[in-house]
């Protein structure tokens, strides 16, 4: 099982974004290397249509809520946390 958050952010704040992007990936770069952040990333648009990150358990998706940049400035509203039941069906060509 797997758990999803999706974010949104005001269109306004994108400026914003950006100046904390870097303290953001650094963190969800070190939640990944401690395990339990499967991928994260934007939608297109992603000043309207948000992001989204996967996670292997409800606990690790609220941790990483908790400490990322994004939410605790205000910059990012992470969603209700769901469960995903992710079917796959093999190695899949990188776009």
């Amino acid at each position: 099982m797997q758990f999803v958050v999706f974010y949104s952010s005001e269109p306004s704040a994108l400026a914003e974004l950006q100046a904390v992007y870097p303290r953001h990936a650094a963190y969800f770069q070190a939640f990944a290397a401690e395990g339990g952040l499967i991928g994260i990333g934007t939608f297109d648009n992603p000043a309207v249509n948000g992001s989204m990150g996967i996670f292997t358990s409800r606990e690790r998706a609220e941790q990483f809520i908790a400490g990322d940049p994004f939410v605790l400035e205000g910059l990012a509203v992470p969603g209700e946390i769901r469960e995903w039941n992710a079917v796959t069906f093999g190695p899949q060509d990188a776009a």
